[in-house]
């Protein structure tokens, strides 16, 4: 296979997160990506890769006002999210794209932090496709669980709950109307309703099913460029059928199948509009002899150029 994608310059930014999660296991999720050779893969594609290795957390946790409703593992994740958030801002800054490795979802609330600041400095709109089983739109009164990685998307569109979350540093906001839930086949009640409020964009499966992951990616594609925006993917492993990637705490049946995840990748990959990416939710404990990492790795790939033959004009 080749790529036809112009090299890039990728750094890999170890993300071992598990506290926003109900089931432990996904703070292994970075190494299984490395041992799944990721780093190799892309740079046979052609790429400059560069592993920064793997965030760690202080003992030395942020103090947090009293959150309203049920948030687990608040003060973590406020580490976290301001220590994830500085290292994209910075890998970016660099000139650099940043490959978050995670670690569970709410380790976005970081991430697309951190490239949102940098957005705002470059004048940029900011983009971000939620590749994902989950609509994670939920916020501290009305999560069922109070796992906070099912309430990232709605903390980076400003819904209240936590916003003391990153202290002094700077919380930039992304529009609502510019995320786009692709792949969604769980909702809680609540969230549903809030999605509706906020205009959220939502790509169900039956939509999925409907009109095809082509015409329903390229959309969002043509939208992106008219804005001259930039776009970060957030890839949570849920989003793929769990017969293909059983390696997740939250596996949710009627998924992506191994075609659709990758003409995915493959569109977005010649779109040459995606700034950033996250690989979220990997649980290597739960995993089948590594078939969930290596097919990440496989996906990375097509988002990174691999192609069988160029099918350009």
């Amino acid at each position: 296979m080749t790529s036809f994608q112009q090299p890039r310059r990728l750094s890999l930014v170890g993300a071992p997160v598990e506290d926003g999660a109900g089931v432990l296991g996904a703070a292994m999720g970075p190494a299984a990506l490395r041992t799944a050779g990721l780093a190799g893969v892309l740079a046979e594609l052609g790429h400059e890769v560069e592993d920064r290795g793997d965030l760690r957390l202080g003992t030395d946790l942020p103090v947090l006002a009293p959150v309203a409703g049920s948030a687990r593992n608040v003060a973590r994740i406020a580490g976290w999210s301001r220590l994830i958030a500085r290292e994209t801002e910075a890998v970016l800054a660099a000139g650099r794209l940043p490959v978050v490795l995670g670690g569970d979802h709410a380790l976005a609330m970081g991430s697309v932090t951190g490239v949102a600041r940098h957005c705002a400095r470059t004048g940029q709109p900011l983009f971000v496709l939620w590749l994902d089983a989950h609509a994670d739109f939920n916020t501290p009164e009305t999560s069922p669980s109070g796992n906070m990685h099912g309430m990232p998307a709605a903390f980076l569109c400003g819904e209240p709950g936590l916003d003391d979350l990153f202290g002094g540093d700077a919380r930039v906001l992304i529009d609502p109307k510019n995320l786009h839930l692709f792949g969604i086949r769980s909702v809680d009640r609540a969230e549903r309703e809030l999605l509706r409020t906020r205009g959220i964009d939502v790509v169900d499966m039956r939509l999925l099913d409907e009109f095809g992951a082509s015409v329903l990616i390229r959309r969002i594609i043509d939208r992106v460029r008219a804005a001259g925006g930039v776009l970060h993917v957030s890839l949570d492993v849920d989003f793929l059928d769990p017969t293909l990637a059983p390696g997740v705490g939250t596996t949710v049946p009627g998924g992506a199948t191994y075609r659709e995840a990758h003409l995915v990748m493959e569109l977005l990959s010649e779109s040459g509009l995606v700034g950033s990416l996250d690989v979220v939710e990997l649980n290597p404990f739960l995993d089948e002899r590594s078939r969930s990492a290596l097919l990440l790795v496989d996906l990375v790939a097509s988002l990174f150029g691999r192609h069988v033959i160029d099918r350009r004009a």
